[in-house]
């Protein structure tokens, strides 16, 4: 999309010295991109300790191994 904005001279060098690109539109990009994925991680902490999860991974491994036993068994009937 294109969009016509009105960015601080020294702000926006700053941002393409800090992300390394010499393009404009890549470095601000990247800025939004880094912004959101630390505003969602910042969401994600702010939930520990909120959310219990009980989760039986071993319970879990145990079943898929037996689900896998069953496709090698009918895989090799139908050879």
């Amino acid at each position: 999309m294109r969009a016509t904005l009105n960015i601080p001279n020294d702000l926006l060098s700053e941002v393409q010295k800090i992300t390394g690109e010499k393009s404009k539109t890549k470095s601000i990009v990247i800025a939004m991109e880094e912004f959101v994925r630390q505003k969602k991680i910042k969401k994600l902490i702010a939930l520990r300790g909120k959310i219990r999860i009980d989760y039986d991974w071993q319970k879990e491994e145990e079943l898929e191994m037996k689900a896998q036993k069953k496709r090698e068994k009918l895989l090799e009937r139908n050879r």
